[in-house]
């Protein structure tokens, strides 16, 4: 161990509990002790070499040396007390008094010693206390006002030193002033150089932290402009800092979210905590999510001074508040949230379609039944109820009638739901649409007739073969005409027609019934779901005419379009492949991104009701007769 770090470890064996944890506090603490302990022990080791070369020492002499205990006084008090400031209070008094008695018996203001009242503020400097300079200041120039009043009063020792003798205490006074003056000045460098040194150790700290850290630190003035912006956002945004100093980092800001970005940083300059989330655009090339146009981002800004929000509101800051944030990629968090909405949406979609089912079946099950059982009992009892032939036979009409209505039901929930589930298969082959077409409506026509409805067919004698799955395009065709039937009213038209568009047969069924309100026009397709109010429905009918349609177009790889407007009619048009190609990949792998297939599984039904409820959220035209195309 050198001397050095010896007499380092006992100063800091004297230092109070308050300053060992600070760095630069050890530092003026060690800087006010050891010239102080040092001057006191070669005082007392001088005091006797002293005694032997002059004798018997005066009245000042004794003074003089007494004033060398006062350091090791002061030492410990700032030990026990740790009160750094009252320290040099006490120090600037008790260096003042020993200038006064040494001026007072020597010469007053003309006195070698007045020249170290200079001494006196430059050794409270070393306090970095204003007050303490101020309060050592005015002690010196009081001083030097009492030496110039007892020299003009008289006051003075008669005695008086020869030119010579005055001439050797001035020397000595100017010199030894100088030499303490040099070693408050090196002291004050080395505070100095001490507290920048600490200074850069803290900077290269949090450099490191914030070069480090996942988040990305920044500084902003308050009209958003970044100042300092941590390396992390390379990683984040995938650019460099450079290009995000400025207003680089806003103008990625989405414009949707600019304004409550710029309102977090303009509160938080007036000395508010502010949290706030926006979307951040970043660069596709080297992203971890890939083609990633914009990442959600939460912020944390706090002002910079931490002062700020204490200060008196009434008076304005010399300088322009700044705000430090903190930015973490919460892009994963924000889908979590997207997909469990989708999800509580697909289950309360799910939730309103049973309760849609038990309704439809309620009514679509009970009619037929109570039918057949209660005409059924009333030929079981022909002989009690003494029925005729006719009547017999008009009985069995009405059970049978209502047994196929009741097969026709639970072939529609089979069909559809062969189809949701994906084990629907395309019988594919050539066929003439014409003729398919012709014969539906001729299946239909007597229906039209009794409802006193005019069925008007437009089909070309050129329309081509096509290939697909004729039994699903007559079941096509006669669901669109069957409801067109149904919801027409008695003197209406319904219109079907069909043609070549490019590689694509168009089917046009129009009629001048009813429409469909803009609101349930959205739910269109839907399994089980019928327009108007369940339990006010003039219309028999389960609800699945037109999402089996859907979902059979969707098959053929086609499109649907519905279009009505309440009380103007409906125009249903179905798009087909005249030439019908399987898909090469499994119905459940299929996104509805890449395809118009429509609902065929589990899964992708999911996806499609969270289409069709963010389309319900960009409807804006609830209140006006709406032109709305649905696409399968």
């Amino acid at each position: 161990m050198t001397v050095l770090s010896i007499i380092r470890d006992c100063l800091d064996a004297l230092l109070h509990p308050s300053a060992r944890y600070d760095a630069l506090m050890r530092a003026r603490h060690r800087a006010f002790m050891a010239p102080r302990l040092l001057g006191s022990l070669v005082a007392f080791a001088a005091f006797p070499v002293y005694l032997a070369m002059r004798g018997a020492p005066s009245a000042l002499e004794v003074a003089a040396f007494a004033w060398l205990i006062a350091p090791i006084m002061l030492s410990w008090f700032l030990s026990r007390t740790g009160r750094y400031e009252g320290a040099h209070v006490l120090s600037s008094l008790a260096l003042a008094g020993l200038i006064m008695a040494v001026a007072v018996t020597t010469g007053g203001i003309e006195s070698f010693a007045a020249v170290w009242l200079v001494v006196v503020p430059l050794e409270a400097a070393l306090s970095a206390s204003r007050r303490v300079a101020a309060f050592a200041s005015l002690l010196a120039l009081s001083c030097a006002g009492m030496l110039i009043l007892i020299s003009q009063l008289g006051w003075l020792p008669a005695e008086e030193p020869s030119a010579a003798e005055r001439g050797v205490l001035m020397a000595f006074g100017v010199a030894s002033a100088t030499l303490y003056a040099a070693g408050l000045a090196f002291g004050a460098e080395s505070l100095a150089r001490t507290s920048v040194a600490l200074l850069s150790r803290e900077e290269e700290r949090y450099r490191l932290l914030a070069r480090n850290m996942s988040d990305v630190i920044s500084r902003h003035q308050r009209n958003g402009a970044v100042q300092f912006i941590s390396p992390a956002a390379e990683a984040m945004l995938g650019m460099q800092v450079a290009q995000l100093l400025g207003h680089g980092l806003f103008d990625r800001v989405h414009v949707a979210d600019r304004p409550a970005y710029l309102t977090a940083l303009s509160d938080a300059a007036r000395g508010d905590v502010r949290s706030v989330e926006f979307r951040l655009r970043r660069e596709p090339v080297g992203s971890e999510r890939g083609q990633v146009d914009f990442i959600w981002v939460e912020m944390r800004c706090r002002p910079l001074d931490q002062d700020l929000g204490r200060r008196d509101t009434d008076r304005e800051s010399t300088r322009e508040a700044e705000v430090v944030a903190v930015m973490r990629d919460v892009t994963d968090r924000k889908l979590f949230e997207q997909a469990l909405d989708q999800a509580r949406s697909a289950a309360e979609a799910a939730d309103a379609a049973k309760t849609r089912f038990l309704a439809t079946m309620s009514h679509e099950l009970r009619t037929p039944l109570n039918a057949i059982i209660g005409f059924s009992e009333m030929i079981a009892q022909e002989q009690t109820l003494m029925l005729g032939a006719a009547q017999r036979k008009e009985y069995a009409q009405l059970i049978n009638d209502s047994g196929q209505h009741l097969l026709s039901v639970v072939n529609g929930i089979l069909d559809m739901s062969k189809m949701e589930s994906g084990n629907f298969e395309i019988a594919s082959e050539p066929f003439a649409p014409r003729a398919s077409l012709l014969h539906c409506c001729n299946l239909l026509a007597l229906k039209a007739r009794e409802n006193g409805i005019d069925l008007v067919t437009d089909a070309p004698q050129d329309l081509p073969v096509m290939t697909g799955d004729p039994r699903a395009f007559k079941q096509i065709v006669l669901n669109l005409v069957a409801n067109a039937i149904k919801f027409t009213e008695r003197g209406g038209q319904v219109c079907v027609s069909a043609g070549v568009s490019g590689s694509q047969l168009t089917l046009r069924i129009s009629d001048t019934g009813v429409g469909i309100a803009p609101d349930d026009l959205k739910r269109i397709g839907a399994p089980f779901f019928q327009a108007g109010k369940t339990y006010q429905r003039r219309h028999e009918g389960t609800g699945l005419g037109l999402s089996i349609v859907k979902s059979l177009v969707a098959l053929h790889l086609g499109e649907l379009t519905v279009q009505s407007r309440l009380g103007e009619g409906t125009a249903v048009t179905v798009k087909l492949p005249l030439v019908y190609t399987p898909p090469q990949v499994e119905p459940a792998n299929v996104k509805p991104a890449d395809s118009k297939i429509a609902t065929l599984t589990p899964a992708l039904r999911q996806e499609l009701q969270g289409q069709d409820l963010q389309d319900q959220a960009h409807d804006q035209s609830q209140h006006q007769p709406a032109l709305v195309k649905k696409s399968a």
